[in-house]
């Protein structure tokens, strides 16, 4: 009878096969599955969630971008617990906008939203009286505080700056008056820019050079086109 020549498989290969298949299970972490799925491989974790509300780079929902600033405030043109409002109306009643007043450490923060005015700067200022009648002139010149007279005044604010639309939003701060002193004054829009009396004295006019006293009692704003009662 021949002898066969077919040799079996020898222990001694296997068992380094096997050492190695074993070898390879035990590289995989606790969280991790092995895919039957060619060409995949399992997702890695780390040990850290990810922060609750973040977004992705694609479409998530990342931090909210600040498009108004807090100032105690409440919403919509409701004051916060202590400030005061003021509701701007036209002379024909309209009511064109809402002011609302806090105060804030030693200042007082005055929030402006406004529509239905013209596009440009408007000057913005607390008067001496808190009427609103007529062409508004019933609400006096600008507010000076006891015995203030300097210029700017202590009322004088910020302009308000109207876009094309006709809207206008201004968030300004002062620290020349209390929200006592405002309590019960007129808030004014005028039809045009406060120069705030800053004339150079280059410029010449009839009897001297630099402003004269109407610009400095009104920064040549013109005439009123708003009027609101602060309370």
């Amino acid at each position: 009878m021949a002898t066969s020549t077919t040799r079996r498989p020898s222990w001694r290969i296997v068992t380094p096969v096997l050492a190695i298949a074993a070898l390879g299970l035990t590289a995989c972490t606790n969280s991790q599955e092995s895919s039957d799925v060619k060409g995949t491989t399992p997702p890695v974790w780390t040990s850290s969630p990810a922060p609750a509300g973040s977004g992705s780079e694609h479409g998530g929902h990342g931090p909210a971008s600040a498009t108004t600033e807090s100032h105690g405030g409440g919403d919509h043109g409701t004051p916060a617990p202590g400030g005061l409002k003021a509701e701007l109306k036209n002379g024909s009643g309209g009511n064109v906008g809402t002011a609302t007043i806090v105060s804030e450490g030693n200042h007082l923060v005055i929030t402006v939203e406004a529509q239905g005015l013209t596009p440009g700067f408007h000057g913005l200022h607390f008067h001496q009286n808190g009427t609103c009648e007529g062409d508004f002139s019933s609400a006096g010149g600008h507010l000076q505080v006891g015995a203030a007279n300097a210029h700017p005044a202590s009322g004088d604010l910020t302009s308000l700056q109207v876009g094309a639309d006709g809207s206008a939003k201004l968030v300004t701060r002062t620290d020349t008056v209390t929200l006592d002193n405002v309590k019960g004054k007129a808030l004014i829009v005028h039809s045009g820019a406060d120069n705030f009396g800053n004339i150079p004295p280059r410029y010449t006019r009839e009897g001297g050079t630099g402003p004269d006293e109407t610009t400095l009692s009104t920064g040549d704003a013109g005439s009123r086109v708003a009027c609101g009662v602060v309370g």
